[in-house]
């Protein structure tokens, strides 16, 4: 799956020049939380709610609506906006995108093609990616196989489930390295999974967290 699958196209963003009045305004009356920075077309910023929080004056100050809205005038983007501002390509893959954001602890990053702001994808285009490439939402059975991390695992229980006409729809494979052990987390088509699930664990393997959407 890749970033331009999951991210939102032609997103607000703001000039760097632009004053901190105009981009509170903004994102205010479209509900947003983070803004791209621009210096022309080249992404040179982004800006959230709290960097704008931390240029304002706090709520416990003495001076007047007229003093804290001439303060405010007199504040720019660029004086507000982190400027250490990661992007990704919108051909990238969204696992891409998520090593980068948890390495550097942010929540979004500017989608970039050709220098030019394309997109923008975040933690919750990210939930929602893990949601679908898992088949939460989906009708079927998912159900967790502990195993040895050895080859011919996934063709044996592969074979187990087509042998019954049930289709794997979804699969995630968890290693760990500490014991050489992997869980397989499937998702199949089919609620009458008893007899599948029977063969698996008669074979050695451990079944556990059978869920079923009966949709």
């Amino acid at each position: 799956m890749y970033v331009k699958d999951r991210m939102t196209k032609d997103p607000y963003a703001i000039q760097v020049t632009a004053g901190i009045t105009e981009l509170m305004g903004l994102m205010r009356e479209k509900n947003l939380k983070k803004v791209p920075v621009l210096d022309g077309e080249k992404v040179v910023g982004i800006v959230t709610s709290g960097d704008i929080e931390k240029v304002s004056p706090t709520k416990a100050t003495s001076l007047s609506v007229f003093e804290i809205n001439y303060l405010l005038s007199r504040i720019k983007v660029k004086d507000a906006m982190s400027r250490n501002v990661y992007t990704i390509s919108p051909d990238d893959l969204i696992d891409d995108a998520a090593v980068i954001m948890r390495a550097n602890r942010i929540n979004a990053l500017p989608v970039v093609e050709d220098g030019a702001l394309v997109g923008i994808i975040t933690e919750s285009d990210l939930f929602d990616a893990l949601i679908d490439l898992l088949g939460a939402r989906e009708k079927g059975t998912r159900f967790m196989v502990s195993t040895k991390d050895k080859l011919h695992v996934l063709a044996e229980i592969s074979s187990i489930i087509s042998d019954r006409g049930v289709n794997i729809q979804h699969l995630a494979v968890v290693r760990h390295d500490e014991n050489n052990s992997a869980d397989l987390i499937l998702r199949v088509d089919s609620i009458n999974v008893e007899p599948i699930l029977q063969e698996i664990e008669s074979r050695g393997y451990t079944i556990s967290g059978v869920t079923k959407n009966r949709g």
